[in-house]
């Protein structure tokens, strides 16, 4: 895209409504260059749709992003063959809900043909998959995530809550105990590693609602946790309901749950020692090469701190030995 021109182009639709026009559509494009990569030269993100129909109650982005629309499969193949000719070798999938791309244009979900076309592409190693709703995660999923060799062993789902009573406030689709089943499930992948993000201090929530996300914790072991203190959002449905909760314990209710995940990940840190697993180099410091193991997702995921007799070039992949952990990183060797 020429994005110097990005004022101009702006201006042209504000004065008489012409559009920009992807590279699958030839007829008026504006996209002329190859993808801008800001991200380190061995990976990017690559965005396959824009909004949301889910429209929970806390949530503003349906109404600044709008309603889900997805991008045309060879769009996104295009754009991945260029990356990986830039050299990039890890794709991350990224969305506001990646689980119903291709609903809008296809007329049916086409995430897992779209991996299908991507994993074709030689140069690229790794793919990794961010947000996906829990109600759309079926066995089709799970099962290309336990065979598919270029597909990280990793999935993004943000959960937000286990309580019912929550969910159901939250406008949520999905409840209690369909999401402890679909955990269960996946845990058929082997070294599957799951992230999720949850709100605390939602209005309406009890101490037993907070008890349920508390035992969820304990129970399920979940790998990746981020912990949100719930803020009212303006022009949302969450922001005008009753028995908003006070700072201070909504505070109080996301130090719990970090104190708890925070033994549940050193737990499941340790459960890794002695194994090993592929891992790529992002950077080096004057003891250490800083890397991640396919189930660690840049930016939000801990790292492993690499010990190699031999020189390593960032976006290298090599086999690691885990021998340590800290209490969200591991420490290994190159073997």
């Amino acid at each position: 895209m020429n994005y110097e021109k990005i004022y101009e182009y702006i201006e042209d639709f504000l004065k008489n409504g012409q559009r920009i026009i992807d590279n699958e559509n030839k007829e008026n494009t504006i996209f002329e260059s190859t993808r801008l990569v800001t991200t380190p030269k061995h990976y990017a993100y690559l965005k396959i749709s824009e909004g949301c129909n889910n429209n929970c109650t806390f949530c503003i982005i349906p109404k600044i992003r709008g309603r889900h629309v997805s991008r045309s499969m060879e769009s996104l193949i295009n754009e991945a063959k260029s990356l990986a000719d830039q050299g990039i070798k890890e794709l991350i999938l990224i969305a506001q809900d990646i689980t119903k791309y291709g609903l809008d244009i296809y007329g049916e979900k086409r995430l897992i043909p779209l991996i299908g076309e991507l994993s074709k592409i030689e140069n690229i190693k790794w793919i990794r998959l961010h947000y996906a709703y829990p109600e759309d995660i079926d066995e089709n999923l799970t099962e290309e995530l336990k065979t598919n060799p270029k597909l990280c062993k990793y999935v993004d789902i943000p959960l937000q809550h286990v309580s019912d009573d929550i969910l159901k406030r939250m406008a949520r689709h999905t409840r209690k105990a369909k999401i402890y089943k679909l955990i269960d499930d996946l845990r058929i992948v082997p070294n599957i590693v799951i992230r999720t993000s949850l709100i605390v201090g939602f209005p309406g929530e009890t101490d037993e609602d907070f008890k349920m996300l508390e035992d969820f914790i304990r129970q399920r072991k979940i790998d990746n946790i981020g912990v949100f203190t719930y803020s009212q959002e303006e022009d949302t449905v969450a922001a005008t309901l009753s028995n908003q909760i006070d700072e201070k314990i909504k505070h109080k209710r996301r130090d719990s749950i970090m104190t708890i995940q925070q033994k549940v990940s050193k737990s499941l840190l340790e459960n890794k020692i002695g194994q090993t697993f592929e891992a790529v180099i992002d950077s080096k410091t004057k003891d250490y090469y800083i890397g991640r193991l396919n189930f660690q997702s840049p930016g939000i995921d801990g790292i492993i701190y690499i010990k190699s007799s031999h020189n390593l070039n960032i976006g290298e992949f090599v086999n690691v030995k885990i021998t340590s952990c800290l209490d969200y990183d591991f420490i290994g060797e190159v073997i």
